[in-house]
């Protein structure tokens, strides 16, 4: 496998599902046809494998986060699969970068460690991609609600 850039890289955010990458994982007159992979569908593993990791709350910052949850709410409306995510994806090899949330008390360079080796295990297993730089920028810190303090709280001082 080579090292060098991607040779015809595409970035996406949410992209849509037209941009294709062919991924030459058998060499050049190996295999009959060929295969392509939608920017997106790398988008979506790389999303699914992150989630996986205890600590992880969410992707996007808060701006991104709010949008997000009002798309929800909207009836028919989604919210992007992908946001928090941005792929570009070559014909070999792939470059992710992931913007998230982190629980409150989870080790953030441990959690970072262990999500970027879930999202290259997953990404090189299921497209054949080379993953070749997984960047994961901690936007915000997600705190315990008030309800679930009020549970553990102590007696008052002064009655």
């Amino acid at each position: 496998m080579s090292t060098t850039a991607p040779a015809t890289p595409t970035s996406t955010t949410a992209g849509p599902a037209d941009q294709l990458t062919t991924v030459d994982v058998g060499g050049a007159g190996r295999e009959p046809g060929r295969t392509t992979v939608a920017n997106v569908v790398v988008q979506k593993i790389a999303a699914r494998a992150a989630r996986e990791i205890s600590g992880f709350h969410d992707f996007g910052g808060g701006a991104g986060r709010t949008f997000g949850a009002i798309a929800e709410r909207i009836p028919g409306g989604r919210a992007s699969a992908g946001r928090g995510v941005t792929v570009e994806v070559g014909e070999k090899q792939a470059a992710i970068d992931l913007d998230i949330v982190v629980e409150y008390g989870v080790p953030i360079a441990q959690l970072a460690q262990s999500i970027r080796r879930n999202v290259i295990g997953a990404v090189e297993q299921m497209t054949g991609l080379k993953v070749v730089e997984t960047n994961i920028n901690v936007n915000d810190l997600h705190l315990p609600d008030g309800d679930d303090m009020a549970d553990t709280a102590v007696a008052p001082r002064v009655q």
